[in-house]
């Protein structure tokens, strides 16, 4: 069985998709890919990521789903 990956925390540079502000919260979709946001655009798309069965990680909690 392969091993579970893991996203590193998010750092300064990280920048969100939307608007390239500073990257407060990670959303990894099901299909592998990821995308990276603010905590204005994550308020705005988190619905529309939970339906599509994205796994949401915010930068104080890596593992905890919003």
């Amino acid at each position: 069985m392969p091993g579970t990956l893991t996203s590193p925390k998010l750092t300064a540079a990280d920048r969100c998709d939307r608007c390239s502000a500073a990257a407060r919260v990670r959303a990894v979709l099901a299909t592998g890919g990821e995308l990276l946001f603010c905590g204005h655009h994550a308020k705005e798309h988190t619905d529309r990521l939970r339906e599509m069965g994205a796994t949401i990680l915010t930068e104080d909690d890596a593992t905890a789903t919003v």
